[in-house]
């Protein structure tokens, strides 16, 4: 029994935005119902790095994002396919798009015409930017919101920015801002009875995670620039180079500076006016870089690491993504869950699990990612229908 046992989503989502945030409510237990066309469903059924489960449309993307849903196919452009997806909005709490936006209006569905009839249902949009504003219609892919929103801007360094992070920042962001607010609207709902219409920006999301990198101009008047592996706020705060392997040391505090300086070996550093005080040690950051790492040099980043820790200067290994999957802190708290057996697929799936745990039971997806339509018989059992009517809606291409 999840947080969220007992209420129904509605999933019409395609790539990453939308099925980021049907995940993180499947895990805490909804049950999350991807609605998928019939020629095809999710286009991220076709994406990923092996082409054999593209081919059988179970491609990696969709793998990692859906798992714990079931999937009906429904032809929304079809009239009784219509009425098969009002019937099962019916028994739902929430739907959840990312159509451009107008797209669900002129299918006869968008929120005015649904909460008509279930006035208690919540209904989120994420789109690139928003249901209204001048660019509310243009396409929105992950990159062209990374290349607006600043992002790039303020990613890599002199030399190499404007560069894209590299991993899809702004969808990710615009999937955990629509599950959030999904769930402020179940408790809204939960209070008062009534329903919710959101409206979910890429944009304004990847914005607000931006940070100070927003509010130091906002605020201060001081532009962000790409500073690499160097942290703004403080020195030495960044990446370094050891006897083997990189090594982000993140010594803001005075003290923790200091006591990096004896653990290496250099308490001269810190009586050296260069670096005494901590404007000081920024301002000749390049200098006080230099002298870290020659004393790192004696040994690597794996034995650094520690020892750091240990004495209250935070620090960590600059590790690859399968490195940091093997690594003992996430597998002692289980963060990716297996499954042996996945329709359409050759293999096990490992998948990534929700960023929190819980005292009553952790998320977790309730199985493995559905194939396409693999539940569409019985979802539309649950609603009535009968299997001659099912087998009569197939033949017309509602299905």
């Amino acid at each position: 029994m999840g947080l969220l046992s007992g209420v129904r989503v509605l999933d019409l989502t395609n790539v990453l935005a939308g099925p980021f945030a049907g995940y993180q409510l499947a895990q805490l237990g909804a049950d999350v119902i991807k609605v998928e066309t019939p020629q095809g469903g999710d286009l991220a059924r076709q994406l990923g790095a092996d082409p054999e489960l593209n081919r059988r449309h179970m491609g990696v993307s969709f793998l990692a994002q859906n798992a714990g849903k079931r999937s009906i196919t429904l032809n929304l452009k079809s009239p009784k396919g219509v009425a098969a997806f009002k019937r099962l909005v019916a028994t739902a709490d929430v739907v959840i798009e990312n159509f451009r936006p107008g797209v669900m209006d002129r299918l006869g569905l968008g929120p005015a015409v649904l909460m008509a009839a279930k006035p208690d249902l919540i209904y989120c949009a994420i789109s690139g930017f928003g249901q209204d504003g001048p660019l509310r219609d243009n396409p929105a892919y992950d990159q062209i919101i990374q290349g607006l929103s600043g992002v790039m801007s303020v990613t890599g360094d002199a030399d190499s920015a404007p560069l894209r992070v590299g991993y899809p920042v702004a969808d990710t962001m615009g999937g955990i801002t629509a599950a959030f607010a999904v769930a402020a609207a179940l408790v809204q709902r939960g209070r008062t009875g009534k329903g919710e219409v959101i409206d979910v920006s890429m944009l304004e999301s990847t914005l607000v995670a931006m940070g100070w990198a927003v509010s130091n101009w906002l605020i201060a008047g001081v532009a962000p620039r790409p500073m690499g592996n160097e942290n703004m706020t403080a020195a030495p705060s960044g990446t370094f180079r050891t006897g083997d392997g990189l090594l982000n040391i993140a010594a803001n505090k005075q003290e923790q500076f200091v006591t990096l300086c004896r653990l290496i070996g250099r308490d001269d550093l810190a009586a050296d006016p260069r670096f005494s005080e901590r404007e000081e040690r920024k301002r000749h950051r390049a200098a006080l870089t230099a002298e870290i790492e020659a004393a790192l040099a004696d040994r690597p980043a794996a034995e650094w690491s520690p020892l750091l820790n240990r004495h209250g200067v935070p620090a960590g290994e600059v590790l690859s993504v399968p490195a940091v999957l093997e690594h003992p802190q996430l597998v002692e708290r289980g963060l990716l869950q297996r499954f042996e057996t996945v329709p359409g697929v050759d293999r096990p799936v490992r998948v990534v699990r929700s960023g929190f745990r819980l005292a009553s039971g952790d998320p977790a997806p309730s199985g493995p990612p559905p194939a396409l339509g693999a539940d569409t018989g019985s979802i539309l059992a649950e609603l009535g229908y009968s299997a001659s009517e099912i087998d009569a809606l197939r033949g017309e291409g509602a299905l």
